[in-house]
């Protein structure tokens, strides 16, 4: 299934709704209508363990064509927002996790050249996240060289404490798309909190596919565009460390909850990887995609 969260007019509360064909069906009212008590945000539904989505899944199986007047409004007619619009808890980032982007963050970023032995792990903060058509923040005063990274993010699903990587998976609820806009010129003594946490800086969407819908997240293609033009193009296939290592190494210390995000890190391409380096300002698009869940598009705006 493909779930977001919507407005249906500017002044409407945020619902949570499951894309089918081109239309997006409000989860609380097709739950009303088949006698199932659902919620009306994603973070409630998740919230609910692995029974909300089988049966949503069933609900939109058996309702198909039979919609109740008002729970089915065209996808085209709707203003998605970030899938979790507000995360509880900092987004999970993970750093230098495929070797190309090793490699040319050590030229330059003063990074180290040699591949990380285990996850590099920073945060955003939840006020980091803006959902689809939102606009990225370039604030001149605080930075000159604003960055883009394409990622796939994951969706925790089921609390995971001291998971085993073979279980890993099974706590994970879905996938979706990031991107991680760095002030390059804004890290502190090696923390990269303030460089990549800023407002609007955790770019989210436009869906979640739930899990059963992936059946290897390390399949699938994933790229980038500015102004149209492709800047960066891989597979997460060449992951260094993978989503069941990734939950593993955060879990041994750190509890994973549901709805907690982890962004998995960046191919090669960033504007700071470039001869001459680039970066994005005021009048710049950019767009990112990973294969199999959609695409998000975000302006850059003067503040």
């Amino acid at each position: 299934m493909r779930l977001v969260t919507y407005r249906s007019t500017v002044e409407a509360a945020a619902r949570l709704g499951a894309v089918v064909d081109d239309l997006v069906v409000d989860v609380e009212k097709a739950g009303r209508h088949a006698g199932v008590l659902l919620p009306s945000s994603m973070l409630d539904f998740i919230d609910l363990g692995p029974q909300a989505p089988a049966a949503l899944k069933a609900i939109l199986q058996e309702g198909r064509e039979r919609w109740p007047v008002g729970s089915a409004l065209p996808l085209a007619n709707v203003r998605l927002l970030a899938p979790i619009p507000r995360p509880r808890k900092n987004i999970f980032g993970i750093g230098l996790n495929y070797v190309e982007h090793v490699a040319e963050s050590s030229r330059a970023l003063d990074t180290a050249r040699d591949l990380p032995k285990q996850p590099v792990i920073f945060s955003k903060p939840p006020t980091s996240v803006i959902g689809p058509d939102d606009a990225i923040h370039h604030d001149r005063k605080i930075t000159q060289q604003l960055d883009w990274e394409v990622e796939l993010a994951v969706v925790i699903g089921r609390t995971a404490r001291r998971v085993a990587e073979a279980d890993a998976l099974a706590h994970v609820f879905g996938y979706s798309v990031m991107i991680d806009v760095s002030a390059r010129d804004n890290r502190r003594a090696g923390q990269w909190i303030y460089s990549k946490g800023q407002d609007t800086y955790a770019p989210f969407g436009p869906c979640i596919v739930t899990a059963d819908e992936i059946t290897d997240p390390h399949a699938l293609d994933l790229w980038l565009t500015v102004n149209g033009v492709e800047k960066q193009r891989s597979n997460t296939r060449h992951m260094l460390f993978k989503v069941p290592h990734l939950i593993a190494d955060i879990s041994a210390a750190i509890t994973l909850e549901p709805g907690d995000i982890i962004a998995t890190g960046t191919p090669e391409g960033v504007g700071a990887g470039r001869n001459p380096q680039e970066w994005l300002w005021p009048g710049d698009v950019v767009e990112a995609e990973v294969a199999g869940i959609g695409r998000i598009r975000h302006p850059v705006v003067a503040v």
